[in-house]
């Protein structure tokens, strides 16, 4: 890679994109200082009266109640309009009641505005890319049902942008305790078969977790573990729950650990009893398993795939590998490792950006973030819902699933919307500032030959330069 184009590599590789404030000179001199300044830093989210987790289910609770009791009215004032109209002849149908507003998706709605506004503020943007490859290697989806729907956003500030820059074991243990992911893997209604309530109510256990946990969350397919590893893991988190409107105790919608529903006895997972107390199972289990040197490689992969190759190079995984186990899993160190390493800055432009982190960088281009409704209904489009992947495994991370020709097509319809949405912008003027160098001949031909200010914006979000990471 050309020494003047690593300003442009390291906005669009480890960051969100060129922003048309301070283009390709928020890389400064030293385009992987810049990028590595941002390990540690806080992110630019505003949760400014953004509801913690507890809060939305609650919200969503009052919701159901009243819609139930509006019901109840309906049906009510239905039956006492049908007596007076067999009376007397002349009573029309009462008027319908005002409809309820669910809180879910407008709650949604205002979580995806402040993370893409976040993305907008963001200076590289790299920890905002890394607070997005956690979200999704650690996914919800809200299709579930509102319960996640409403909790999607909280749970990635809760669970995920405080570990971030933290231990790879804290986050963990965030993610399993936390309410959404309970809910949407089923843990919440998992029961130890020899549990006080297991025995009282015959009711079993759920795996869905446990199984994720280990397949998708830490060791990976192939790391080492068997069937038996997943049910006793499921054992050993049984009694993890959500607090429901039925529950006596604690607060809705808080994390709790429901005794009577924990299966006694000390369960193996990888070759070693745990037998402590409670909760502290589980726990103890998840800290043994963030530490293992599968989960370090799986983890390492996994980001060297996100940020440098769809084929990882094998030597630089081993490195982040290494660098994961040497530091008990320090996030930072891990970073670190990936961004100094040469591979990481000489490997082809091959990756495609995802739509998510395509929309984001358009918006940054053009200085124009978009807002909660457009943000949800682009991305919708564009193949990538916030916060709905598919399957508990998340969105593809390789380009050839975001570059088919029904995807590029879509992605031009939304550069031609955007393009329209920003106005008198010199498309040649924003080329420099958010390429620069990077940009060929041919994009360069392309734009200065467009027919007007928005088709040469358009060209320009679709190059292959800036379609590209």
């Amino acid at each position: 890679m050309a020494v003047d184009h690593l300003p442009y590599l390291a906005l669009s590789r480890f960051g969100l994109g060129a922003r048309a404030g301070d283009g390709l000179a928020a890389a400064g001199h030293d385009p992987k200082g810049a990028v590595l300044a941002e390990i540690g830093r806080p992110t630019s989210l505003d949760a400014a009266g953004l509801l913690a987790t507890p809060e939305a289910l609650r919200e969503l609770d009052e919701f159901r109640s009243e819609r139930a009791k509006a019901r109840q009215r309906a049906e009510d004032a239905r039956s006492e309009a049908d007596r007076k109209a067999r009376e007397a002849a002349i009573y029309g149908p009462p008027p319908p009641p005002p409809p309820l507003r669910n809180p879910a998706q407008d709650i949604y709605r205002t979580e995806a505005e402040r993370r893409f506004q976040a993305a907008q503020d963001a200076g590289i943007g790299f920890a905002e890319r890394l607070v997005w490859f956690w979200s999704n290697h650690f996914c919800v989806a809200a299709a579930k049902g509102q319960s996640v729907r409403i909790t999607a956003g909280a749970f990635e500030r809760e669970a995920i942008r405080p570990h971030v820059f933290g231990r790879f074991a804290d986050m963990l243990l965030a993610v399993e305790m936390h309410p959404a992911m309970l809910i949407f893997l089923d843990n919440r209604q998992s029961v130890g078969p020899n549990s006080r309530a297991g025995e009282r109510r015959g009711r079993g256990l759920n795996e869905n977790l446990a199984r994720e946990i280990l397949e998708l969350h830490t060791l990976g397919v192939g790391g080492g573990y068997s069937q038996a590893d997943v049910t006793n893991l499921a054992l050993a988190i049984t009694g993890w729950t959500v607090v429901g409107p039925f529950d006596e105790d604690n607060e809705l919608g808080e994390f709790h650990f429901n005794a009577n529903r924990h299966e006694p006895g000390a369960p193996t997972v990888l070759g070693r009893a745990y037998a402590q107390p409670g909760v502290a199972k589980g726990r103890a289990v998840l800290a043994d398993i963030a530490r293992h040197p599968a989960t370090a490689r799986f983890i390492a992969t996994k980001l060297v795939r996100h940020f440098v190759a769809d084929e990882p190079p094998a030597g630089l995984v081993q490195r982040v590998a290494e660098a994961f186990s040497a530091s008990d899993g320090d996030l930072p160190s891990v970073y670190r490792a990936l961004v100094e390493a040469k591979e990481a800055w000489a490997a082809p432009l091959a990756k495609v950006r995802s739509p998510q982190e395509f929309l984001a960088a358009a918006s940054r281009a053009l200085d124009r973030p978009p807002r909660g409704p457009q943000v949800l209904n682009l991305l919708n489009g564009l193949g990538q819902p916030l916060w709905n992947p598919p399957g508990p495994n998340g969105f593809p991370d390789i380009a050839a699933h975001w570059a088919s020709a029904e995807g590029l097509k879509t992605r031009l319809d939304v550069a031609v919307q955007l393009s329209r949405q920003a106005g008198g912008i010199d498309p040649r003027e924003r080329l420099e500032t958010v390429l620069g160098p990077a940009a060929s001949h041919e994009t360069r031909q392309a734009v200065a030959r467009a027919e007007s200010r928005e088709q040469g914006l358009a060209l320009l979000l679709m190059s292959p330069e800036f379609q590209r990471r």
